[in-house]
């Protein structure tokens, strides 16, 4: 053998040696646990900044996750019905300001198709006579509860999507995602120019009343009020309010509730969307 083979032959055993070395010293990480102690190490060691940590960090928790616990639950959900006008689709569209909305049928759990907003820009000009919601819908993606977030987020990257419906294991809509939800998750809260313009749940608009939005949770409505309105039943306001009057309520209808008025301000065809709030004198 050549002394130039006898030298690649000493510096493969080299390196061979080092790596043995290398595992003895640096063991592989077992768990994601153990990984993320390694990153922790790491960026107190200035090797990575902080905003890095986070990142990966969220990117080893949402490989642990299913869409089941970060979707968007049904209750939340804005969907737009298949036999809605423009001008009502406009209405939802405008207050919502979301993007993409889902299309249902005769039921919540049909549903039609994703409608993208932009779909609706040229119909203004063009005039409602042409329109047909049907034709605009895009196909909905569905996906199972158990469906994990890195394997989600990799079909949304690819296929060029950007929601999905989310259903239970008898094929009920659970609640929906968006690729936005799942970076959240790793890079923290996204805002952009309309978040900056959410209101409170809660809020006083004149002397002893206030506006609430139907998705309230009854808890913090308990805390920002001081009471304690049962939440056995349900655990929203809007449920709270319907399963008072045993029925969903119209517009401009009222119930007393404790030591409160409840009327109805905002509401479609399926839910409640907001009450007025009066503290009543006692």
């Amino acid at each position: 053998m050549s002394s130039s083979g006898d030298a690649e032959v000493k510096k493969n055993r080299l390196l061979r040696w080092f790596k043995r070395r290398a595992r003895a010293f640096f063991p592989r990480p077992s768990s994601s646990n153990e990984v993320a102690e390694m990153l922790r190490s790491a960026q107190s060691e200035s090797i990575i900044d902080t905003g890095a940590l986070h990142i990966m960090e969220g990117a080893l928790k949402v490989s642990d996750l299913q869409a089941r616990e970060i979707m968007i639950p049904r209750s939340q959900m804005v969907s737009l019905e298949d036999d809605l006008s423009l001008e009502q689709i406009l209405d939802i569209v405008t207050q919502s300001q979301h993007s993409r909305f889902p299309v249902v049928g005769q039921s919540s759990d049909d549903v039609a198709g994703i409608l993208l907003a932009k779909e609706l820009l040229p119909l203004l000009l063009a005039g409602k006579e042409t329109f047909a919601l049907k034709t605009l819908l895009r196909p909905a993606t569905i996906i199972p509860e158990s469906k994990r977030l890195n394997v989600l987020l990799q079909e949304f990257r690819e296929n060029r999507y950007h929601m999905a419906i989310v259903v239970d294991e008898y094929g009920g809509v659970s609640g929906l995602l968006t690729i936005e939800d799942i970076l959240e998750e790793i890079v923290g809260e996204i805002e952009d120019e309309t978040d900056a313009h959410e209101s409170d749940p809660i809020e006083k608009i004149a002397e002893d009343l206030y506006s609430v939005a139907a998705i309230t949770d009854i808890e913090l409505f308990n805390e920002f009020f001081d009471v304690g309105l049962s939440d056995d039943e349900c655990d929203t306001v809007g449920g709270l309010v319907v399963g008072a009057f045993g029925r969903l309520p119209e517009i401009g209808e009222s119930i007393a509730l404790d030591d409160f008025e409840f009327t109805v301000s905002a509401a479609d065809r399926r839910k409640i969307i907001a009450v007025d709030v009066r503290k009543q004198s006692r």
